[in-house]
């Protein structure tokens, strides 16, 4: 059979909507920040970060239309007022491209994965070369900016070394002292209080920006629930003598004009927290002690319930759009015989 002619499976046709959305959001928040970006070290990188999204938008519509696949209808300039002024300082948006670029090396890692078709996994391979190309710029104007907050330092280790005692694994009992952490759960502990930052400052400018009040809740919601999320790693972190993140100058400005439409902000807030869920399963997998398994899980079902209550307030307002999917055959057959 001609690599043409073989028609897409289920995996490739849920990632190809999946990145569509993801990339037409993507264009409309960064047109945004790059009417209103002065610094000349910052601007490049983010108009490299829409240049990207901008043409996989253009190569996604072109195999839509060969593959007489429906285009999704994701976000237009409708979802943005391009005349609100300024919510962001230009370094929160070299964070922000920053965070977005990691979560594209997971995502676009993901589809090519379970892509089969050599068109379609050429498309994801080039895809986690760019977002790659996307991470380092943005990662490399950071540091030299001297605003991005680095892991901490640990001892190289001069030895290796098993481990030889069940307890090392425990580390619920309160009467008994918790092993020190060790480097894989320093570096989740720490992702995860970077990546909860960057939620608190999205939810803040979403809450002021909304003119409906059940949006303003529900990011005041995610805003109590990131910070909280952020103490307990912090104090984990403290507890073992190890510095915590101190991120500057990621301020948002004291805008109220509504800037980007709910459907938007919504859709991106439940994008965040799929990814900070997927943070937190991987992290859980990987620590070894027992506490810190516990927390990610509890923690997990928190972001989960809000996330939930999200999509309810989307279903409402009918602004979540449906994925693509198969046919409910019971239903067509029970249709047929009343007709």
């Amino acid at each position: 059979m001609m690599e043409q002619n073989i028609p897409l499976t289920s995996s490739e046709i849920g990632a190809l909507w999946t990145g569509y959305m993801h990339d037409s959001m993507s264009t409309i928040i960064l047109s945004f920040m790059l009417k209103h970006i002065d610094d000349p070290e910052i601007k490049p990188v983010v108009q490299y970060a829409y240049d990207l999204s901008s043409s996989h938008l253009e190569t996604l519509e072109s195999i839509f239309k060969n593959e007489n696949y429906a285009i999704p209808n994701g976000f237009t300039e409708q979802d943005v007022n391009m005349n609100a002024p300024w919510l962001f300082t230009d370094v929160f948006c070299l964070t922000y491209v920053n965070h977005m670029a990691r979560v594209g090396l997971l995502e676009y890692g993901g589809f090519l994965a379970i892509s089969y078709r050599e068109d379609i996994r050429d498309y994801f391979s080039q895809g986690v070369n760019e977002v790659t190309n996307l991470y380092n710029q943005s990662l490399e104007i950071a540091l030299r900016k001297g605003v991005n907050a680095r892991h901490p330092y640990i001892e190289v280790p001069k030895e290796t070394d098993n481990v030889d005692n069940k307890k090392y694994l425990s580390g619920l009992n309160p009467f008994s002292d918790k092993r020190p952490l060790n480097a894989v759960e320093i570096s989740h502990l720490y992702l995860n209080i970077m990546t909860n930052s960057i939620g608190t400052k999205m939810c803040l400018t979403f809450a002021q920006t909304s003119p409906l009040k059940e949006i303003q809740d529900f990011m005041l919601r995610g805003n109590e629930v990131s910070n909280k999320h952020i103490k307990i790693f912090t104090d984990t972190l403290m507890e073992n003598d190890i510095q915590t993140p101190d991120v500057t100058d990621v301020a948002i400005s004291e805008s109220t004009t509504p800037t980007f439409s709910d459907k938007l902000m919504m859709f991106l807030m439940t994008l965040l927290m799929s990814a900070g869920i997927g943070n937190y399963a991987t992290a859980g997998a990987a620590s070894q002690r027992s506490d810190l398994m516990i927390n990610y899980q509890r923690l997990s079902l928190e972001v989960s319930k809000l996330a939930k209550s999200g999509a309810d307030i989307m279903i409402k307002h009918n602004w979540l759009e449906q994925p693509p999917g198969t046919k409910d055959r019971k239903k067509l057959a029970k249709n047929k015989e009343k007709s």
